[in-house]
């Protein structure tokens, strides 16, 4: 692209070489290549593909109905635009991993999280998730690993057993992820800074936190992240930017945000239920 300085392999190396600094680093979200291009002028670390935002800019609900194309379409458009790395939220791997992977590393992505839910997932600060059995998330990991071409291509293995398992069988599953070979581990919807602390005194790779606004989790700043011990953080939904660059965090502004009640009626999650599927039983109350 015009005025980008840095090819895939390149943004990569420098990623991985960042994350060894153990210093955070902040992944605001971009739902279109301008906001790319903001996130990189502003300073940030890199730029996060959210696959509910995804979904919600194409007028659905996050629960595992965008395709690899129309995902794949959107990270490559945001990707080149900077010389920022870019992970991409990959879902559960959209029914075939070892696709998904050479898809989004041909496309010049620095890496993307594969999570533990079954197909037809939902986003991951709602309730009655269900998850996959350990072993078959291990299987997943070990066929992206095994895909990729270029190693300095992240696996993300991020889990959502904290609010269907709770936090030991949680902990269970990260070991697990980490001896199947992921790079960083994204443990979802943990509540509060004893939550994380835990997490990160049971394994040793990076790991990524998701300060997605009206969610489950404690918006912690930053630098608490960082003094927990965390490598990277995500912030999926952000108008803010240049608020968050200057806080560490979006606590500041977030009555002027769009909450996550009016974003749910919006796109319509309730008329996706379905009396024979518990998964699609959504509630949007509770996420004021």
């Amino acid at each position: 692209m015009h005025f980008t300085k840095k090819n895939s392999s390149e943004k990569r190396i420098e990623f991985k070489k960042k994350l060894n600094n153990k210093k955070i680093l902040r992944f605001p979200g971009a739902y279109n290549p301008l906001t790319a291009k903001l996130i990189a002028e502003i300073g940030f670390d890199g730029v996060y593909i959210s696959g509910a935002v995804m979904s919600n800019d194409l007028g659905l609900p996050d629960i595992g109905i965008t395709t690899l194309k129309e995902v794949s379409y959107r990270a490559n458009q945001i990707s080149r635009v900077t010389d920022l790395p870019t992970i991409v939220d990959a879902d559960t791997g959209f029914k075939n991993c070892k696709n998904t992977i050479e898809t989004f590393e041909r496309l010049g992505l620095s890496g993307c999280h594969i999570e533990d839910q079954i197909d037809e997932k939902r986003c991951g600060h709602l309730d009655n998730k269900e998850i996959i059995p350990t072993k078959e998330m291990i299987k997943k990991i070990k066929v992206c690993i095994n895909t990729r071409k270029d190693k300095n291509f992240l696996i993300i293995a991020r889990t959502d057993a904290n609010s269907v398992e709770g936090l030991n069988k949680t902990i269970d599953r990260i070991k697990a992820y980490e001896d199947a070979g992921a790079d960083i581990i994204f443990p979802e919807a943990l509540k509060d800074e004893k939550e994380f602390e835990q997490i990160r005194k049971n394994t040793k790779v990076n790991l990524l936190a998701n300060m997605t606004e009206f969610g489950k989790s404690k918006l912690l700043s930053a630098n608490t992240l960082e003094k927990l011990g965390y490598s990277i953080v995500i912030y999926p939904v952000e108008d803010g930017l240049n608020v968050i660059f200057k806080d560490g965090h979006q606590n500041n502004i977030i009555d002027k945000m769009q909450t996550r009640k009016r974003l749910y009626e919006l796109v319509e999650y309730e008329k996706y239920n379905t009396p024979d599927k518990k998964i699609t039983d959504f509630k949007t109350d509770g996420h004021e």
